[in-house]
């Protein structure tokens, strides 16, 4: 366990016993290596009160877990750590709780040795997930998808009779709160080639209680065209690849890119989609990138659109426009037949795709000596169409154009 020379702690500090358990000690274990730590510690007694002394020495952040179970986190940057309070009279019982033998290893940090009571280890080497037993995925039915999350960060595979197991205890998801199977769905889709593992869920029925999604024939095939689009976009358009993967917000992970994957599922009917992700608890932004995904895609699958259409197409998509390519060209739609909408996008100068006014509402009551109305945003519109179409460039033409505008229409 290499990473643990760097700790910015001092192991001194912890009583005898302390475990380190789950995935630190897997990915130690595979020597995978990730810009930030979560550890996780487990004591026979006292966890709340040594994460409390620890936070206390370092000036750390501290936040209780589950008073009742006895679990708080000490906040270090570029590391957290959890204590909690073992669940058993001894580590082997603790580890027999847990859900699959990759995260049933504990590692002694005072004494360097190893619990291996369930051959998590010989499972590792095997990249093979199994369950520790049936009634531990019962105790917790979010167990069963976090297989499927797993599988696909770790490349791994679902041992045969537990994948049997899951499928049989898929009416219990729905007992789960959502906001816990959303979490676990967020990992899955933000992970690479996640594909493989969201088909096989889907196909095992995991999904069946909180999404309606339409699994025909072609279910594998549209996404691994959605995979191998948004490779060509991210080679050819690494600037939009980049835009493709940034997240949402500050505090919403998911890119446009993994929502990607989720519309690729979901129906087209826009109002049991909207009702589907609220139930599920998705954040306003992230069904808007949908909703904008399904309602916009037709007009670039259907034809090529005139300057004024594409100006209100830019104006409605925004910054979803990335996702739209890599969807159309999934659909079928050559590279070479959006080049010039990707062009028009990324020039910010581009007035179709990233219109500049020439005036402003205030200089046309003032020039035109009219009263503040609804009539003042259209006059806007039309003069920025009247400018894309290269009949005006300066402001003097757009208020000389706008007086001619009222008066046909007076």
């Amino acid at each position: 366990m290499q990473f643990l020379e760097n700790l910015p702690f001092d192991l001194n500090l912890l009583p005898k016993p302390v475990y380190l358990v789950g995935g630190a000690v897997r990915d130690g274990l595979l020597g995978r290596v990730r810009a930030e730590l979560d550890l996780d510690l487990v004591i026979p007694n006292g966890a709340v009160e040594v994460a409390r002394q620890l936070a206390t020495a370092y000036r750390a952040g501290f936040v209780l877990l589950d008073a009742e179970r006895q679990i708080a986190r000490v906040v270090f940057p570029g590391m957290t750590v959890d204590i909690a309070k073992q669940d058993g009279a001894n580590i082997t019982q603790d580890l027999a709780r847990r859900d699959y033998t990759l995260n049933a290893i504990a590692y002694d940090l005072k004494s360097g040795e190893t619990i291996d009571p369930l051959d998590g280890t010989q499972d590792i080497q095997k990249r093979t997930i199994r369950m520790v037993s049936r009634c531990n995925l019962i105790d917790d039915p979010l167990r069963l998808l976090r297989a499927y999350r797993q599988a696909a960060q770790l490349d791994f595979t679902i041992e045969s009779h537990t994948r049997q197991t899951i499928r049989e205890l898929v009416p219990l998801l729905t007992t789960v709160a959502a906001e816990r199977v959303l979490a676990e769905l967020r990992y899955l889709l933000q992970t690479p080639n996640s594909s493989q593992w969201l088909v096989a869920m889907v196909e095992d029925e995991l999904l069946t209680g909180w999404l309606k999604i339409p699994v025909d024939t072609a279910f594998k095939n549209r996404l691994t065209q959605f995979d191998r689009s948004n490779e060509l976009i991210k080679q050819h358009y690494p600037v939009l690849g980049i835009e493709l993967d940034r997240p949402l917000r500050d505090k919403i992970l998911m890119s446009r890119g993994s929502i990607g994957k989720l519309t690729i599922l979901l129906s087209s009917d826009l109002q049991l989609v909207t009702s589907q992700m609220l139930h599920l608890t998705f954040s306003s932004a992230e069904i808007q990138v949908v909703t904008t995904a399904i309602t916009h895609l037709p007009e670039l699958l259907s034809r090529e659109m005139s300057l004024p259409e594409q100006y209100f197409w830019f104006k409605s998509v925004g910054s979803d426009f990335p996702l739209l390519v890599v969807l159309a060209i999934a659909a079928g739609v050559e590279l070479v037949k959006l080049e010039c909408l990707i062009d028009c996008y990324l020039d910010p100068h581009s007035q179709v795709a990233h219109p500049t006014p020439l005036v402003t509402g205030h200089d046309l009551i003032q020039a035109l000596q009219i009263a503040p109305s609804p009539k003042i945003g259209k006059l806007l519109i039309e003069i920025q169409l009247a400018r894309i179409m290269g009949e005006i460039s300066t402001s003097t033409d757009a208020i000389q154009f706008a007086e001619k505008f009222v008066k046909s229409i007076e």
